[in-house]
C-alpha cells in the first residue's frame, strides 16, 4: 500500500490544474489590486515550507517585477509587537491551515498599515483569510502526510499565476498554465541512483541559485523531516564560502540547477566538488565531472525551477521508506505547528 505521502505527491500534477480552474478569479482579483497598487516593495509571511515557496516567489517577483521583497519574521507582530510601516508594499502570507497564531498576527497587521495583503492558504474560511485583503484558495486538497508536498507546490502554483496577473506577463501565463503536464512527467522520474550511492553517509549538502535554492532549502527540510537525515541548503556560490571544506571523498552533494542565467555556474560549481572525491549529482546536462539526474525542462526558468522538486519527493519517499521509517509520521512531528 502507498504512504498518504506517495499518494498526495502523485496527485500533485491534479491539485495544480484544481488551483488554476478553482482559484482563477480570486487569482485576477488580486493580481488587479496589485496593479492598482504599484507596490514600492513587498514582503512574506511565513514559516517552514510555506517560508520556501515564499522565497521562491521572492525571487520570481523580484526577476519578474523588478520589487525588492523581504522576509519578515512573524514574532515581529506576535511577540514584539513592532509597528511595521508597510504602507506603500504588499505582502503576501502563506499557511496552509490559515491558523497559526504568529502568522496571522502579522497578516493583520501588514493589513492594518495599508498594504494590500494577499493569503494563500490550503484553507477557506481562515483566520488568515478574515485579516487579508485578499485570500487565494491553493485547493491542494487534504493533505494527511506530515511532510508538506502538494501544498508547498500549489503555494507557488498560486504565488506564480498571482504575479503573471499583476505584470501581465503572457510568457509565464502560459508557462503556469502548462505545468499540470509537466508536473505528470516530473512526478515520474527515478532519482533511484541517487539513493544507491548515498549509502551510509549522515549528512549531505543541497545546492541551487535564484528560485532553485528555495527548492535546495525545502529539499533539505524533507530530509530532516522524513528520514531524520542532517541536510542543509546552500546557495552554490555561498557554499564556497567555508561550508566547502567539510566536502571530501563521497560526502553527498545535491545540486538544482534549472535551465536559467544561472545554470552554467552552478554546474561548475557541482563538477568542481565532484573533482574533490564528493558524491555530486546535478539536474542538468552540462555537468562533466558530477553525476546526471533526470528533470524536466519546462521551457521556463521559473517553472523549470519548481518542477524540480517532484523527483526529489519520489526520490526521499523512497529513501525513508528503505530506511525503515514512516514519512508520514515523522519523530515528534504533527501537521499543523502553531507557534506565537
Amino acid at each position: 500500500m502507498q504512504t498518504h505521502m506517495r499518494q498526495e505527491i502523485n496527485e500533485i500534477p491534479e491539485a495544480a490544474a484544481r488551483l488554476l480552474d478553482g482559484s482563477a478569479k480570486a487569482l485576477a482579483e488580486a493580481g488587479k489590486a496589485l496593479r492598482e497598487k504599484d507596490p514600492a516593495f513587498l514582503v512574506t509571511i511565513a514559516r517552514g515550507s510555506s517560508d520556501h515557496a515564499a522565497t521562491f516567489i521572492k525571487y520570481a517577483i523580484e526577476l519578474t517585477a523588478g520589487r525588492p521583497v523581504a522576509s519578515l519574521g512573524p514574532s515581529l507582530a506576535s511577540i514584539y509587537g513592532a509597528d511595521i510601516k508597510l504602507g506603500g508594499g504588499a505582502a503576501i502570507a502563506i499557511s496552509q491551515s490559515g491558523k497559526s497564531p504568529d502568522i496571522v498576527s502579522m497578516a493583520d497587521a501588514a493589513t492594518k498599515s495599508g498594504a494590500v495583503s494577499i493569503a494563500l492558504t490550503n484553507t477557506l474560511p481562515s483566520p488568515i483569510a478574515e485579516v487579508s485583503s485578499h485570500a487565494i484558495d491553493i485547493n491542494a486538497g487534504p493533505e494527511l502526510a506530515v511532510a508538506a508536498t502538494k501544498s508547498f507546490v500549489n503555494s507557488i502554483v498560486a504565488g506564480l499565476a498571482l504575479l503573471s496577473e499583476w505584470v501581465g506577463d503572457d510568457a509565464l501565463k502560459a508557462a503556469v498554465r502548462a505545468l499540470p503536464e509537466h508536473f505528470e512527467k516530473a512526478v515520474k522520474l527515478d532519482w533511484s541512483a541517487f539513493a544507491a550511492e548515498l549509502g551510509e553517509a549522515e549528512s549531505l549538502y543541497m545546492l541551487g541559485r535564484g528560485p532553485a535554492l528555495a527548492i535546495a532549502s525545502e529539499a533539505a527540510l524533507k530530509f530532516k523531516e522524513t528520514s531524520n537525515m542532517h541536510a542543509e541548503a546552500y546557495s552554490a556560490a555561498e557554499v564556497l564560502h567555508g561550508p566547502v571544506a567539510l566536502v571530501g571523498p563521497r560526502f553527498p552533494v545535491l545540486t538544482f540547477a534549472a535551465r536559467d542565467a544561472a545554470e552554467a555556474s552552478v554546474s561548475d560549481i557541482a563538477d568542481s566538488l565532484g573533482a574533490k572525491g564528493a558524491l555530486a549529482f546535478a539536474t542538468s546536462d552540462r555537468v562533466k565531472t558530477a553525476r546526471k539526474l533526470p528533470f524536466v525542462a519546462t521551457g521556463h526558468p521559473l517553472t523549470d525551477s519548481l518542477a524540480l522538486i517532484l523527483p526529489f519527493y519520489g526520490f526521499v519517499e523512497a529513501w525513508s521508506r528503505s530506511r525503515g521509517l514512516n514519512p508520514d509520521a515523522p519523530v515528534a512531528l504533527k501537521k499543523v505547528t502553531e507557534t506565537i
